[in-house]
């Protein structure tokens, strides 16, 4: 008899299974910006594909257009050669036709129109040039692709113009365009005065079209992701993942000054980040410095997906975009990588009494978690809590905080081990205050015993009843699987017990075939 979606509960049917979702898989997307060109190929779960190849090639395509109103004559020739390369790598990945998108410097440059002719001939590729307004639109369904109802303004920097976006409830509302990228920056006369005098007056001017009642800011760009990584460098942040990364208003000004008191080459030092892309950073931040003042968002987040996000997102019917990210890539994890398919769920309804009160938020971690538990199976037994630990917090995952992340491989690490003293990871871990980390103990002693009580369905062989008042957990079991309740098995159990402060008892199920 085959599943619905009521079986399925609180996962929903995994979408991978669906062929019309699974046309999804393999989809090339090029965009060529002001300052870089840059080739993604997704595939993976439909709704939460991952980066199956990612290059990019910093052309510099705007470089000197304020001056010229054309496109920089050597970024072409690097454009050029960079698109004919990614087709033909397109070509061996089954990933065409490719989706070329070209923004600020091609839609602006008086050679615009001769460059995307070049580009077809030599590739046959078409390039779709799109407006600021539609940029912005593009950007913002991106930042929805890994945040399903995310509200706020969306602030996308390129390397010669910077868009604002609305949205919420699912959509993208008011949308606006300006010069201020830093590439276009760079081509004004009168020094850093005139340079601040320019980005204050423009900035105004966003805020009388877009209004200030947005309190959450969402940063999408390499320039302003170059500007978080140093901000975690300036903060000492354990974490290098940019995607959610979230800074505060003083902490940007902080990072402002951090900036303006380091050479590009001293910054670079700190963070590997490319020449090309620190060089065009004093004056992002100074631009961010104003967006922030003038704005007055409360909560800052990084978003590393935009544009080239906005157009998958936009192939996907709204039953898909309806889906959570974050389950759909921990579920194509499972099926992909773990041993028995489907144990994630089964573990999940099992150890599910023990975690009753927690909030729908919580719950969703705990899903992801138990779906994930045995995915990391072939690391080095030695090494498997930190390879779990290691997939959950790096992982590229949409929809998940930071303090998530760590939650779940905080969870994830006692899944494999009792204790992590000494470990590598405290910093990240630290993340955390002790109640959460304690609560991720909980959980990963919990999936420890469920995982490997026996191979069959845990919920067949008996359940789970937690009295937290009495601070007492029960474990009832049918017949059959008192057989399967050895030492190693009570062993388990009893660090779960003991995770929890709690008394325990083993009981006999009545009722049943086996009983």
């Amino acid at each position: 008899m085959q599943d619905t979606t009521e079986d399925w509960g609180p996962f929903g049917r995994p979408l991978f299974e669906d062929p019309t979702a699974r046309a999804l898989s393999r989809v090339g997307v090029v965009d060529v910006g002001s300052n870089s060109v840059r080739m993604v190929v997704f595939d993976g779960a439909a709704r939460s594909p991952a980066y199956f190849f990612n290059e990019k090639v910093m052309a510099g395509l705007g470089a000197g257009f304020a001056e010229t109103g054309r496109l920089n004559p050597e970024g072409r020739v690097r454009a050029l050669a960079a698109l004919v390369r990614f087709q033909r790598l397109a070509e061996g990945m089954n990933a065409t036709p490719l989706t070329v998108v070209a923004t600020a410097a091609v839609r602006e440059a008086e050679d615009g129109p001769e460059f995307r002719a070049e580009v077809e001939e030599k590739t046959g590729l078409k390039t779709w040039v799109v407006d600021g307004r539609e940029e912005a639109r593009l950007s913002a369904q991106g930042v929805m692709l890994g945040w399903p109802g995310a509200y706020g303004l969306v602030c996308d920097i390129g390397g010669s113009s910077m868009e604002l976006a609305q949205i919420s409830e699912g959509r993208v509302g008011k949308r606006v365009s300006s010069a201020l990228g830093p590439l276009r920056l760079q081509g004004i006369k009168g020094g850093q005065k005139a340079v601040k005098a320019e980005i204050a007056k423009t900035v105004d001017a966003l805020l009388e079209e877009i209004g200030t009642d947005n309190k959450r800011l969402f940063l999408v760009g390499g320039s302003w992701r170059a500007i978080a990584r140093l901000d975690m460098e300036r903060r000492g942040y354990p974490l290098h993942v940019q995607h959610e990364y979230r800074m505060t208003p003083q902490g940007i000004q902080d990072t402002v000054k951090f900036i303006a008191d380091h050479t590009p080459e001293q910054m670079r030092a700190m963070t590997g980040i490319g020449e090309a892309r620190m060089a065009l950073v004093p004056l992002a931040s100074l631009v961010l410095r104003q967006v922030v003042r003038k704005f007055k968002p409360r909560d800052i987040a990084i978003s590393s997906y935009g544009i080239r996000e906005g157009l998958l997102y936009e192939q996907m019917p709204q039953r898909l975009r309806d889906r959570d990210p974050l389950i759909e890539a921990c579920r194509w994890a499972e099926q992909k990588d773990a041993r028995f398919p489907g144990f994630g769920r089964a573990l999940y309804q099992f150890l599910l009494p023990l975690f009753k009160n927690d909030g729908e938020k919580r719950l969703r971690i705990i899903r992801a978690a138990c779906l994930l538990h045995d995915v990391s199976w072939r690391a080095h037994p030695d090494y498997r809590h930190e390879a779990c630990f290691d997939n959950a917090t790096r992982a590229n995952l949409g929809g998940l905080t930071h303090s998530e992340r760590v939650f779940m491989g905080l969870a994830l690490l006692h899944r494999y081990k009792n204790s992590r003293s000494g470990s590598r990871l405290e910093a990240t871990v630290a993340l955390l205050d002790e109640k959460e980390i304690k609560q991720a103990e909980i959980l990963g002693r919990a999936m420890r015993f469920g995982a490997m009580f026996s191979a069959e369905k845990p919920g067949s062989l008996g359940e789970l009843r937690w009295f937290p008042k009495k601070k007492l957990l029960e474990l009832w079991l049918t017949r059959h699987a008192e057989e399967l309740f050895g030492e190693v098995a009570q062993s388990r159990f009893q660090s779960l017990v003991s995770a929890l402060g709690a008394e325990s008892n083993v009981k006999r199920l009545r009722g049943t075939p086996e009983g």
